[in-house]
């Protein structure tokens, strides 16, 4: 059996095109930013825990959880930080409630933000840009422990094996994502019963020699307590602030699926292994030295689950990447490419081994892009909070088939291809954003306020009330509102 499903390309609104209706494991998926037809949809929310779990067991969570304490923090300031910061990824789990309702991915929904030219202009920046950033970040994470593990077979890791080694996990990792949707949620039970094994013996090791009463020897108090726990605190929800793509992997649900329901899985499953792998990474901080925590923990580890540990760490890092290779290849198609979303993911794939290549072997690169990406939190934020509250604005409410309309005559065409509301929305939270920052440059509202860093708040803050203010009598959010 086949359907139709309309070509979203620009110029061919009466175009069809022809898809499998079974979204299976063993087959490369069809679909890219089209929208899902209803009778391709299934599937339980309770799928979405396994994919969020899997995505944050991973080695950047037990550096964070570390960096806290090395910062200055105590045990329980940390603990305090790591369990606020990880709350924001209720706001990860309610723009995926926006994914069956219209049977699209986030990468097209939010044409219903920003228009559809300005939306493209999103995707690049906000979508591929930062994907691919992250990736080459989170592959050379990967590489680091996989040159362990390497020179613990025996073997020497020098350039040519180095970069072997690289190759290779982006490989497994572009597999994954050019299968897509069916092999994520097959594969990820899995991989996240696997990590959690593995962690359990690392939470073990990690308990027995941690100090509980942990306290910095110099205690930080007053603005200095607070600009730490406030940057600490972004640190943390940077995480779940750069995946304003949970659409993506819930678009396949049935439109009837219960939002609560995919809330509540995508939240807890990301949730939970965040802050339990934060907080041994700030517990074994206690312990031992975790400025280098793959050679720190090596110490309190087993010497047989040393390599096992490392093959953890590149596991979770696959996984992690996956999603985040699967979502930029679909903002590739948003810029307005029309390529296949395979194609599409190698072609992430490809430009983000070359980011790691040249910034682990060639040049300190990786820290230039490490450095962007605190920028980009900036981004991140506001992005997350318009989207949010487009979402409640709506109640939920979304039409697949007009948003995959990118002609002119397309109700998200707005003025010029761009929505006035979201585009000012979006510049106004940035700026004061940008006023509000301590990271790489300080702004003069945390020069007033002693170093204490509100960007991350201030800017959702105003985002989002200027888009509501803006939106309160558009016609495409009246229109979804009056649906019964």
């Amino acid at each position: 059996m086949a359907s139709t499903i309309p070509d979203p390309h620009p110029g061919s609104p009466g175009a069809q095109v022809t898809a499998p209706t079974a979204d299976r494991p063993g087959r490369i998926e069809a679909h890219g930013i089209d929208h899902i037809p209803e009778t391709e949809r299934h599937g339980h929310p309770r799928e979405l825990f396994s994919v969020w779990a899997a995505a944050n067991v991973n080695y950047l969570s037990l550096v964070i959880g570390g960096a806290l304490v090395l910062m200055g923090l105590s045990l329980g300031q940390a603990l305090a930080v790591i369990v606020i910061g990880n709350l924001f990824w209720l706001l990860t789990g309610l723009l995926a409630t926006s994914g069956p309702a219209a049977g699209a991915p986030s990468e097209v929904i939010t044409r219903a933000m920003y228009g559809v030219l300005g939306n493209r202009v999103n995707n690049a920046v906000g979508g591929w840009l930062v994907s691919v950033c992250y990736f080459a970040l989170n592959l050379a994470a990967a590489a680091t422990a996989a040159f362990a593990l390497v020179e613990k077979a025996g073997l020497t890791a020098n350039t040519p094996v180095k970069a072997a080694v690289i190759v290779v996990i982006a490989a497994l990792t572009l597999a994954i994502s050019v299968y897509g949707h069916a092999l994520i949620i097959k594969l990820y039970l899995p991989i996240t019963l696997a990590l959690a094994g593995a962690f359990t013996v690392v939470a073990f090791a990690v308990l027995r020699h941690a100090d509980f009463s942990y306290a910095p020897e110099a205690s930080l108090t007053g603005v200095d307590l607070w600009a730490l726990l406030v940057a600490g605190t972004a640190m943390i929800a940077s995480g779940p602030l750069s995946y304003t793509t949970s659409a993506d992997f819930s678009r396949y649900l049935p439109r009837t699926a219960s939002r609560k329901a995919v809330i509540g899985w995508t939240a807890l499953g990301a949730f939970v292994p965040s802050v339990v792998v934060c907080a041994l990474g700030a517990l074994a901080a206690t312990a031992v030295d975790m400025t280098d925590p793959q050679t720190a923990l090596q110490e309190i580890l087993p010497g047989w689950f040393v390599p096992v540990f490392l093959l953890a760490l590149v596991l979770g890092t696959i996984a992690i990447n996956a999603l985040t290779a699967y979502s930029a290849g679909l903002a590739l198609q948003a810029v307005g490419l029309r390529i296949r979303r395979s194609v599409s993911v190698l072609f992430d794939g490809a430009a983000a081994v070359a980011l790691t290549l040249y910034g682990l072997l060639v040049s300190n690169f990786l820290d230039t892009v490490s450095n962007a990406l605190q920028v980009i939190v900036v981004l991140t934020g506001p992005l997350m909070a318009i989207y949010a509250t487009d979402v409640l604005l709506r109640r939920g409410r979304y039409d697949g088939l007009q948003l995959s309309d990118e002609t002119s005559g397309s109700p998200f065409w707005y003025t010029g291809g761009i929505n006035p509301a979201g585009a000012l929305a979006l510049v106004v939270g940035l700026t004061s954003a940008a006023l509000c920052v301590n990271t790489l440059y300080t702004g003069p509202v945390a020069t007033a306020l002693g170093g204490v860093d509100l960007s991350l708040p201030v800017g959702m803050i105003v985002s989002a009330a200027l888009y509501a203010l803006l939106m309160r009598n558009d016609r495409t959010l009246l229109a979804a509102r009056a649906v019964a």
